[in-house]
């Protein structure tokens, strides 16, 4: 095996490990359910997180290979988005918990207004998943780097593949997982416990 073969061989690996962490998918389940996603939203919504989540990192990445700084700088402003990252998931379930809580409590709320809290979910996740970096990707640019350009693209489109198909994945066996719940008090207090979940996923990350 010559060294690009295994340098993709660990891309292949490291993307896979990475996308098990919870945070990757387990908030998708949660909120999917919560406001009854199809296939085809949880597909979307899903894919331009991972794009975003992935595509952040690339940018940085390439911009500090152009640059010329070091390995190390990077991962460092790497760590550092994650830190942000994770505390920014934290506050966002704790409010969704919240929001949770108060709308099963106020089944009187107009359709209009809880559109506008699933726009607003959706566009906090989103920004959480770009500012939540993939963290072993920089390193792995780094060595790509040493067969040029193309060595850098083809590693962050492996890795980029990979995560999105781990993501999508496990949201999806997930989602299918807690939709065999059944419950009236589960339905009723859907979003809060989706919030809870999330809260629980940061602080076991951050603890970590």
């Amino acid at each position: 095996m010559d060294s690009f073969s295994l340098l993709l061989f660990l891309t292949i690996s490291i993307a896979i490990i990475h996308s098990f962490a919870p945070d990757h998918w387990l908030p998708f389940v949660m909120i999917g359910n919560a406001q009854n996603w199809s296939r085809k939203k949880m597909f979307l919504y899903v894919s331009v997180a991972a794009i975003g989540h992935v595509g952040s990192s690339i940018a940085l990445g390439g911009v500090g290979i152009t640059l010329g700084f070091a390995s190390e700088i990077l991962q460092g402003l790497e760590s550092t988005r994650g830190q942000i990252g994770l505390y920014l998931l934290i506050g966002f379930g704790i409010a969704y918990a919240l929001w949770g809580i108060k709308h099963a409590h106020h089944h009187h709320h107009h359709t209009v207004d809880l559109e506008n809290k699933k726009i607003v979910t959706l566009w906090m996740l989103f920004a959480i998943f770009v500012l939540g970096p993939c963290e072993p990707l920089i390193p792995l640019m780094f060595l790509g780097s040493s067969f040029g350009w193309s060595g850098i693209a083809v590693i962050s489109l492996v890795f980029g593949i990979i995560t999105l198909a781990m993501m999508l994945l496990q949201s999806f066996l997930g989602y299918a997982g807690i939709q065999l719940i059944s419950h009236k008090f589960a339905e009723k207090y859907s979003h809060a416990f989706a919030g809870l979940v999330i809260t629980l996923t940061g602080v076991f990350l951050l603890l970590v």
